[in-house]
């Protein structure tokens, strides 16, 4: 059985993007030491284009083969012509309700019956799913979600979209990896217990 992680970026007070969605602030938080973690640890999380210009253009995957992500997550690239984000990878979903078709074949849309799909996503064979997005649909995934990892960065905002619209409930994980970066980057992983 497949895992679903979700692998997000933050801020140290929780948050994902600003008010309005819009996380690109979170980039002057990036610098080369954690640009290579994430090339050695985690190259499919970057997106084809970033990888070609990174030069991991065929760097194989090391923990997921899919990717889901929300609308919100997707329309920044889809608004730069950027189709398919995560080519590179074996499947890339986008959850929709407002997309009538998928503005590129490699893409597929998931419409109804979200979790459903998710759990017939998480018995097929491959590598882990990752849930790159947003706060809503970690939210409704909440249950599905076996791991996190959360990748901190070292700023505080204040407000904005929170990593999961969940609603409150105690949900027990066990730490399973941590790690701190020179940049103030801190990386943690999560199992959930279940």
């Amino acid at each position: 059985m497949r895992k679903l992680t979700y692998f997000i970026a933050t801020t140290v007070d929780g948050f994902i993007g600003a008010p309005d969605g819009d996380a690109d602030f979170i980039y002057d938080y990036l610098d080369g030491e954690f640009i290579e973690h994430l090339k050695a640890e985690y190259p499919e999380t970057i997106s084809t284009p970033g990888r070609a210009q990174l030069g991991i253009a065929d760097a194989a995957p090391k923990h997921f083969d899919t990717v889901l992500m929300g609308r919100g997550t997707y329309e920044p690239g889809l608004k730069q012509g950027l189709t398919s984000p995560y080519g590179h990878m074996r499947e890339q979903y986008v959850v929709s309700r407002s997309l009538t078709e998928a503005p590129d074949p490699a893409v597929r849309l998931i419409e109804g019956d979200l979790v459903g799909a998710v759990r017939e996503l998480k018995a097929r064979d491959g590598l882990g799913i990752w849930l790159c997005g947003g706060a809503d649909l970690a939210g409704q995934l909440i249950d599905e979600i076996d791991a996190f990892v959360v990748k901190t960065y070292p700023v505080f905002v204040g407000t904005g979209m929170p990593m999961s619209r969940a609603g409150f409930g105690a949900r027990p994980l066990e730490l399973t990896g941590f790690q701190a970066l020179g940049g103030g980057q801190v990386i943690t992983s999560y199992a959930v217990k279940r």
